[in-house]
């Protein structure tokens, strides 16, 4: 497998600087972010990038002789926002990466299907949990017509430009299990839309990713590994889900999502928790994660995220690479024997 890491948790570091850390790490691939809810922090020439050659040539000269390649970009964001600042804004984040991936010689965008409002006149995105009610089904319904339109539109200029989508099935978005991902397709007849595969997510909904990778077969374009530990004594008080976030003030550091919005505190004392590989799930499972992807693709880019808040940086990704190439020798040894 191809073994990386997605490069937000190292936006503190000039590039060449990331690049040695996932060296350092015995990886061999780093996924840049382009856009969306962050930054494109490791492409300041993204721009030159796009119409010239020497812009081109000079950004990809870092990665020489590194031992380190670029494993995808990623522009995850709300392409679907009611709010047309946010929407128009990370939609054209992703219009701009396809074409960027095109110029890097990169065949992989991962991102997320995005949230609609609830009505053509709402201000936020609307997610329904458990559509019980009647009027649930005809927000979806109008939420699935503003997904299947821009997917619709977006899968042609991914397919011209030779670049796969991969959305992550991320909650708070209109495709986050494996029938919406069918619905998607069935929709839009999508050629160039499928799946970055991130086991975290589907965690915390009692999902199994090893069942979804093989549910979803060569719709499977990407995947991260990122753990996730549930917390039983207060999962079993409050469920998963759990609402228990805090309101940051603006003098305190936050991380912006667009517009006026802000990533929250997280719970404390939560029902669950995003961990490093290990601490949710032991090497065995990453080696059947790995297996499944394997019988997708076996150079199937496998990107570590790290958002371990226990865990520095650093020790993070060490905690994470360390299970993650644990699991592939495990993998190897067993095909080949």
């Amino acid at each position: 497998m191809k073994l990386g890491v997605y490069n937000a948790i190292l936006h503190d570091r000039t590039l060449p600087e990331a690049i040695r850390v996932v060296a350092d790490l015995g990886l061999t691939g780093i996924e840049l972010n382009s856009g969306g809810f962050l930054p494109a922090a490791h492409i300041p020439t993204f721009d030159d990038i796009l119409v010239s050659d020497a812009a081109r040539d000079d950004f990809l000269g870092q990665f020489e002789g590194t031992g380190v390649e670029i494993a995808g970009l990623n522009a995850n964001g709300n392409p679907l926002h009611a709010k047309a600042g946010i929407r128009e804004k990370h939609a054209e984040d992703i219009r701009r990466s396809i074409r960027l991936a095109a110029r890097l010689g990169q065949t992989r965008l991962v991102t997320m299907s995005g949230l609609p409002g609830s009505d053509a006149t709402a201000k936020y995105p609307n997610w329904i949990v458990n559509a019980w009610n009647s009027a649930h089904l005809d927000v979806l319904d109008y939420q699935w017509g503003v997904a299947a339109d821009f997917w619709r539109e977006t899968d042609r200029l991914a397919a011209d430009h030779g670049v796969k989508v991969a959305l992550e099935l991320h909650p708070q978005n209109v495709v986050f299990n494996t029938r919406d991902v069918r619905r998607l397709i069935e929709l839009t007849r999508a050629t160039h839309v499928g799946v970055e595969l991130d086991a975290s997510h589907l965690f915390w909904q009692q999902m199994d990713p090893v069942a979804v990778v093989r549910e979803l077969g060569d719709l499977v374009f990407h995947a991260a590994a990122k753990d996730v530990r549930v917390n039983p004594e207060t999962a079993k008080l409050h469920g998963v889900l759990d609402n228990g976030f805090r309101r940051l003030d603006p003098s305190e550091p936050r991380t912006s999502l667009g517009g006026d919005e802000w990533v929250n505190e997280w719970p404390k004392a939560a029902a669950w928790d995003f961990v490093a590989l290990g601490r949710g799930h032991d090497t065995a499972y990453w080696t059947e994660f790995l297996r499944a992807l394997h019988e997708v693709d076996p150079d199937m880019r496998v990107n570590i995220e790290h958002e371990d808040v226990e865990l520095g940086r650093i020790e993070g990704l060490e905690v994470a690479a360390h299970v993650l190439l644990d699991a592939d020798r495990a993998l190897q040894e067993s095909l080949a024997a």
